[in-house]
Parts: structure tokens; C-alpha cells; sequence
């Protein structure tokens, strides 16, 4: 188990080292491989990237405690971020060829040409805040995949995580963590895959398995039972709950900064038919683990839901794919970990900090801190990586996708407008939670509405304003 683990581990790690060879030492092409990336890989490293650890070990902890009624999130996903990438993917790869900048939060406040350097430094700092927090759940779920197979403290596997990502961000910056997640990408498919088959195969095939499925009082519904209204009502808001959190991807600027280093606007097509063939595979197998988990599995007091799939491997496969699993969790972390860290990164020194850091040295120490940062934080946090990582996705989708959903059609706000909106949608999605509604319906659905009904509102007073003032204007004239 351990030898198949480690030849896994020590491959990513040559193949991000050998990123260096195509380094420019350019800040452009630290954090954006200087738009060169061909389709493919950007298809492969975006959704490593967004299928994490989150996915190994939150949502297959979650299908297991929940049952069916969790593939609405699996299919709200999917739907909800095909349906933003209808219309914001391109349009956010032309503004960043446009604008000349590297972050997310540059290319937001330089949209239409301005130069709103108090919302740049606004969208940094939630940024750092939220990407840090979501980069410590990586590593968390790291190291609980090693206490379960390896017997490792949690914090070894965390560290061991950091230690990777730094190596991937001193060698090539977004250039390693590309090609090392669609690397890694291959093992995290194949390792479910394996675990899926495998938990089939034990059970005389599908079959039987559905039966016994069946067998587990309430396990196969459809809907959970604690909706926040009652009958058909509770269900669409459960169901368009997560289509949002889907659509949520256009405010994860460690995503989106993928489709911001495509090669070309018109190969945008491409990269996201990678993206969704192998988003959709994975996620149905990562489903259907995480249903079998329950048959395999007692659920006594005290087990953690979100070892599921390590204690599950463990118990039915041989130790060298066993490892493989491992190595497949590990490699989901790291994906995104690395794409955290580095968004961390452009975010503290392109958008924060005073002045215009380009010596690569300094941003690849930057890097190291913000990894430094994300591991304290993964030792000391005490909640689910499942909790951390939707509060994280829901918080920054709320603050930035309305923002970035009106300029893509179109529209223009003032500067003050743009700050207000993100405290608009950041306030709604943060009450959401603290009110405790976020189990009934996810929390960046009332976030990212009310923050576009927001800005709807402020571009009809603004239309208003400017029709009555050229009345006035005219009338006078006259």
C-alpha cells in the first residue's frame, strides 16, 4: 500500500518539477502560464481542481449519511456550472486578454477599462480570507485519508499535503499545478472507479446491490425529510439550492483562473468538453460510493461519516490499491490546495499589497506563507471538511458572481456600486448561515439573487438618474 502510494506521490511530484524547464520568471506567467495552456489541460486541471478532496471525503461522507436525496446535489452541480459556462467562461478569458491583469480580482475591477483599485483590493482580501480556509480543508481531508489507512497523527497528512503544494509553487507556479492536476486527475478517476467496481463486485452486482440499498429504512427517497417548507415547495428550493451552487463555480477564482490561461478564446469549447465529460463520470461513481459506503459500513455512534471512503477501501480491496485510493484522495487535495495557494498568492500581492511585485522570487515566498497559513489553520479547525469547503464555495460566490454575472451582460456600475454589492451578497449568504438555514437550502442561492436584484436595482436608478438629467439638460437647452 505504501509503495503504491509513494511511486503515485513521487510521479506528481517529477512531473511539477519539470514545469520549471518552461518557466519564464514572469509574474504573467508565474500565476497565468502567460495564456498559453492548450484545451485539454485546462479542461483536466479545472475540474481537479473544483472535484477535491471535498469530493472524496465531504460529498461521499455526505451521500452517506444522507442517501439518495443526495444526488439532487450531484445534479444541481453539474447543471448549475454547465449553465455559467454558457455565458461567463469566454467572456471572462476575453476581459483578462483585455485588461492585461493575472487575478481574479483584477480582472473584475478592470472589466470595462477602469481602475477601481479600492473593489480590487476588496475582492483580494475576501479572497485571501475565504481560499484560505478552503486551502486548509484540503489538507485536511488529506490527512484524515492517512490516519485511516496509514495510522498517520491527522496533522502528518496535512503537513505532508503542504509540503507538496510548495514544491509544486517554487518549481513552475500555475504552469506545475496544471500539469500535476491533469496528472492527477487520471489517478483520482481511476481510484474511484476501482472503489466503485470493487464495492459492486462484493455485493453480486448491481442488482443485488440496489436491493440492499433499498433495505436501509428512508436510505432510497428522494427528498430529506427536514425541508425548509413543507411538499413540493421544499423540494424545488432544496433542488435549485444546489443548481446554484453549481453556478457558483464563476466565483471561485482558483477555477476560473484556469479558463484565464487557455491558449486561445475560441478553443474554450474544447477545454470544456475535458471538463464536463470527466466532471460527470467522476461525480456519478463518487455518488454511487458513497450509497454502497452505507451497506458496508455500521453507522455507531462517533464514526466520522467523512472516512467513509478510506475505511471502505480498506476493507475491500488488496493493500496496493489500496494505496491507489490513497493516492487518488491525495492527489484531489493537492489539485486544489496548489490552485488555492497560488489564487492566495496573486490575491496578496497583486491585489492587496501596495505597489506592483514582479520579482518571481518574492511571489513564490508569498506562496509558502499562504501554504504555512492554511496548514495552521488545518490543524486547529475542528469542522468537517464538507462544512468548511461549502461555506468557503457559498461565501465567495455570493460576494463576487453577481459582480461578475452583470458584466458579463453588459452592464456598468460605479465603484462604490461594485464594493456595495459585494457586501450585499457576502452580508446575505454570511445571515443565511448564522440563522442556521444553510442545511435546508445552500446558503449562495438568497447570496448571489439578492446581490444581482441588488445590482439590477442600482443600474435602473443609475438609468433613471441619467434619462432625467438629459431631460433637464434638454428643457434647458431649449
Amino acid at each position: 500500500m505504501l509503495i503504491s502510494f509513494i511511486v503515485c506521490l513521487l510521479a506528481f511530484v517529477f512531473i511539477g518539477a519539470a514545469s520549471a524547464w518552461k518557466s519564464r520568471s514572469t509574474k504573467q506567467d508565474y500565476y497565468l502560464a502567460s495564456a498559453s495552456v492548450k484545451p485539454w489541460l485546462v479542461g483536466l486541471s479545472a475540474v481537479a481542481t473544483n472535484n477535491s478532496g471535498y469530493m472524496f471525503i465531504g460529498v461521499i461522507g455526505y451521500t452517506y449519511s444522507q442517501g439518495l436525496s443526495a444526488i439532487w446535489l450531484m445534479l444541481g452541480w453539474i447543471c448549475g456550472d454547465f449553465l455559467a459556462s454558457l455565458y461567463v467562461h469566454k467572456r471572462m478569458r476575453a476581459a483578462a486578454e483585455r485588461s492585461g491583469e493575472v487575478s481574479y480580482a483584477g480582472v473584475l475591477s478592470h472589466w470595462h477599462g477602469q481602475n477601481f483599485v479600492s473593489l480590487q483590493r476588496l475582492i483580494g482580501i475576501v479572497s485571501l480570507l475565504f481560499l484560505l480556509t478552503y486551502a486548509a480543508a484540503q489538507l485536511m481531508a488529506g490527512g484524515k485519508a492517512l490516519h485511516v489507512l496509514l495510522g498517520w497523527p491527522l496533522w502528518s497528512g496535512a503537513a505532508m499535503g503542504a509540503l507538496f503544494v510548495c514544491i509544486y509553487c517554487y518549481s513552475g507556479g500555475i504552469r506545475a499545478s496544471i500539469w500535476t492536476d491533469a496528472a492527477q486527475s487520471i489517478v483520482m478517476i481511476v481510484a474511484m472507479a476501482v472503489l466503485l467496481v470493487a464495492a459492486v463486485s462484493h455485493l453480486g452486482g448491481m442488482q443485488p446491490a440496489i436491493e440492499q440499498l433499498h433495505g436501509v429504512p428512508g436510505y432510497m427517497d428522494w427528498m430529506p425529510k427536514d425541508l425548509l417548507l413543507p411538499g413540493a415547495a421544499g423540494a424545488v428550493l432544496f433542488v435549485v439550492g444546489w443548481l446554484f451552487a453549481g453556478f457558483s463555480v464563476i466565483g471561485q477564482p482558483h477555477v476560473m483562473v484556469r479558463f484565464m490561461t487557455l491558449n486561445s478564446t475560441g478553443n474554450m469549447q474544447q477545454a470544456k468538453i475535458w471538463y464536463y465529460l470527466w466532471f460527470t463520470a467522476f461525480y456519478c461513481m463518487a455518488t454511487g460510493v458513497g450509497l454502497l459506503a452505507k451497506i458496508y459500513l455500521s453507522d455507531t455512534a462517533g464514526f466520522d461519516a467523512e472516512l467513509a471512503l478510506p475505511t471502505m477501501a480498506q476493507e475491500l480491496l488488496p493493500a496496493a490499491l489500496v494505496g491507489l485510493i490513497l493516492a487518488g484522495i491525495f492527489a484531489a487535495t493537492m489539485s486544489t490546495a496548489d490552485s488555492l495557494v497560488l489564487s492566495c498568492s496573486a490575491a496578496l500581492t497583486h491585489d492587496i499589497l501596495p505597489g506592483n511585485i514582479e520579482k518571481v522570487g518574492l511571489l513564490k515566498l508569498s506562496s509558502v506563507l499562504v501554504t504555512a497559513l492554511a496548514l495552521v489553520l488545518a490543524i486547529f479547525n475542528k469542522q468537517s471538511v464538507f462544512g468548511m469547503v461549502v461555506m468557503a464555495w457559498s461565501g465567495l460566490a455570493s460576494a463576487f458572481a453577481p459582480l461578475l454575472l452583470m458584466h458579463c451582460l453588459g452592464y456598468k456600475f460605479s465603484e462604490r456600486q461594485a464594493i456595495a454589492a459585494v457586501f450585499t451578497g457576502f452580508s446575505v449568504a454570511l445571515l443565511w448561515r448564522l440563522l442556521d438555514w444553510h442545511n435546508y437550502v445552500y446558503e449562495g442561492f438568497p447570496g448571489i439573487v439578492i446581490g444581482v436584484l441588488f445590482l439590477w436595482v442600482a443600474k435602473a436608478i443609475n438609468d433613471l438618474a441619467t434619462g432625467k438629467l438629459a431631460a433637464t439638460s434638454s428643457g434647458a437647452s431649449r
